[in-house]
C-alpha cells in the first residue's frame, strides 16, 4: 500500500506525528478510552490455523447442503461480510449457468416487508442454510429475519436437520442468542467480548461468511497480519500509513475540512466505502465532533454528486483508493466510422483510460479547492483487501484518539430504539409510549 497526501496542501508538523504515534501507543497499551473493546489491534496476528481451520470446516459443511445461505445481521455483523464479498465477486456470476460457490445473501439488516418477502420468495426456490450473527440475540432488525428464517428451515427439513443448516455466531456465554444455539445444537461461533461489531470483520462474524461464499479466508487473514506489522507501536511515523491518514485528516478537520469523501474507481469497492462510513462515522461522530463521512463510485459519480464536488462549499476533502493493476485485460478497437470520435483511444486498454480518468480528476478537484488524499493498492484480491481494511481501523483508532473521543462506543445508536419500542407499545415502555404518541 502507498499513501500519497501531496496533493493536500500540508506538511505534518512534528506536534501532529507525534500526537499520532502517541495515540498508536495508547491504543497498544490499553491505557486510553473504550480500552474494554481493543481486542481488534492485535487480532489477525492472533489468529491461528486451528481457528481457520474450524471456520472453514464449518463453512465446508453449509456448502455442502446449501446453495444459497442467508447471513443474517445488521452494522458491523454485515458490512464487513457484505464489503469483502461485493469486492471479491464476479458481480455477473449470477448469469453463469453453473454456480462454483453459494450465493451468500443478507437479511436482518432492514426492517422492509417488501425485502423480506423478495427474499423469503426467492429462497423457496434453494437449498438454504443460516448464519445468524447477533451478540444478544434480541437486536430487532435480525431477530425478526431470524424468526422468519428459521421458521422456514424447520418447516422445510424438520428440526433437526434444520439445526445442522443453521450456524450462530453469538456471545461466548449469555444472551438469547446463545441460549437458544445450545438448546437447539447450533454450531457456535464466538463474538469476542472485546471486539466491537464495527471492527468484527476479521472474526467469525465476517470470516464464516465469506468462507461459506469461496472468498480464500487465510489471505484475508495474512493481509491483515501483514499490516498490523506495518503500523504497530515502534513503526517509524513516515513509514506507518494508518498513522499518516489519521495525521493527515485531522489537520484537514483542524483547518475546516468536515467533510471526507472516499471513493474509488473500481465499482467492486463500493461496499468497502460503505463499511468505512460506519467504521468512521460510528466511531468518530459524537460529542458534537467528527468528520462527516462520504462516498462515491467513480467515474459513474462524476455525473451526479461531480458538480458539488468541483464548486460546492469548500468543507470537504477526498480520499481515493486507487487499484494499481487490473485483473483482466480489454482493449478498445479501432473503428472504421468512428462516429463516436474515441479513435484516439484505439489500441488503448480501458485501465489507461479509467487511470487518466482518475488522474485528471485530481487535478481538478485540487484546483477547485478540494484537498486529496490517494491510497494506492496493487491489486483486488484476498490479501490485499485484508490489508486495507486493517490499515482503516487502525487509523480509525489512531484519529479517534486524537480528535478526543471515545472511538469505541456508540451512546447515540440507541436513541431511536426507545422511541421505536415506545411506539410499538413494548412491555414497560407505557410511559414513554404516551409521551411519544403525544408528540407525533
Amino acid at each position: 500500500m502507498k499513501i500519497d497526501y501531496s496533493k493536500t496542501g500540508y506538511e505534518i508538523s512534528a506536534e501532529m506525528k507525534a500526537k499520532a504515534l502517541a495515540a498508536n501507543a495508547l491504543l497498544h497499551s490499553g491505557e486510553g478510552k473504550g480500552n474494554d473493546f481493543l481486542g481488534w489491534v492485535n487480532l489477525p496476528s492472533s489468529i491461528d490455523d486451528a481457528q481457520l481451520d474450524a471456520i472453514v470446516a464449518a463453512a465446508a459443511k453449509l456448502r455442502e447442503k446449501c446453495d444459497l445461505v442467508i447471513c443474517i445481521g445488521i452494522g458491523g455483523s454485515y458490512l464487513g461480510a457484505k464489503a469483502v464479498l461485493e469486492a471479491m465477486s464476479n458481480p455477473f456470476q449470477l448469469l453463469k449457468k453453473e454456480q462454483e460457490n453459494p450465493t451468500v445473501v443478507f437479511a436482518g439488516q432492514n426492517i422492509s416487508e417488501d425485502y423480506t418477502y423478495e427474499l423469503m420468495e426467492a429462497a423457496k426456490e434453494h437449498s438454504i442454510g443460516a448464519i445468524v450473527i447477533s451478540k444478544s440475540g434480541t437486536t430487532t432488525e435480525p431477530a425478526i429475519a431470524f424468526r422468519l428464517i428459521k421458521a422456514e428451515l424447520e418447516a422445510r427439513y424438520g428440526k433437526a436437520e434444520a439445526a445442522e443448516r443453521i450456524v450462530a455466531v453469538t456471545d461466548k456465554a449469555r444472551g438469547a442468542l446463545k441460549t437458544l444455539a445450545t438448546d437447539e445444537g447450533y454450531p457456535t461461533f464466538v463474538i469476542p467480548d472485546d471486539v466491537g461489531g464495527r471492527f468484527s470483520v476479521l472474526t467469525p462474524v465476517g470470516l464464516l461468511p465469506l468462507a461459506v461464499a469461496g472468498v480464500d479466508v487465510r489471505a484475508l487473514v495474512k493481509g491483515a497480519q501483514k499490516m498490523e506489522a506495518q503500523t504497530a507501536e515502534g513503526v517509524a511515523f513516515e513509514e506507518n500509513p494508518s498513522a499518516i491518514y489519521a495525521a493527515v485528516r485531522n489537520l484537514l478537520y483542524a483547518d475546516g475540512k468536515k467533510i471526507e469523501i472516499l471513493g474509488s474507481y473500481e465499482p467492486k469497492l463500493q461496499y468497502i466505502n460503505e463499511w468505512w462510513k460506519q467504521l468512521y462515522g460510528e466511531s468518530e461522530g459524537k460529542e458534537g465532533k467528527g468528520i462527516f463521512p462520504a462516498s462515491v463510485t467513480l467515474t459513474a459519480d462524476l455525473h451526479s454528486m461531480g458538480q458539488y464536488i468541483q464548486e460546492g462549499e469548500r468543507t470537504l476533502f477526498e480520499t481515493i483508493i486507487s487499484v494499481a493493476a487490473p485483473k483482466h485485460k480489454v482493449v478498445i478497437e479501432a473503428d472504421e466510422q468512428n462516429l463516436d470520435g474515441l479513435n484516439f483511444m484505439a489500441g488503448k486498454r480501458i485501465s489507461e483510460v479509467n487511470r487518466m480518468a482518475e488522474l485528471g480528476v485530481q487535478l481538478a478537484h485540487v484546483d477547485g479547492g478540494v484537498p486529496n488524499i490517494r491510497i494506492e493498492i496493487p491489486t483486488i484480491d484476498a490479501e490485499t483487501i485484508g490489508g486495507l481494511l486493517y490499515f482503516f481501523e487502525k487509523a480509525c483508532g489512531i484519529s479517534g484518539y486524537i480528535l478526543g473521543v471515545n472511538p469505541f462506543d456508540q451512546p447515540g445508536v440507541e436513541a431511536y430504539k426507545k422511541n421505536m419500542f415506545a411506539l410499538l407499545d413494548k412491555p414497560g415502555y407505557e410511559e414513554e409510549s404516551k409521551k411519544i404518541k403525544a408528540r407525533l
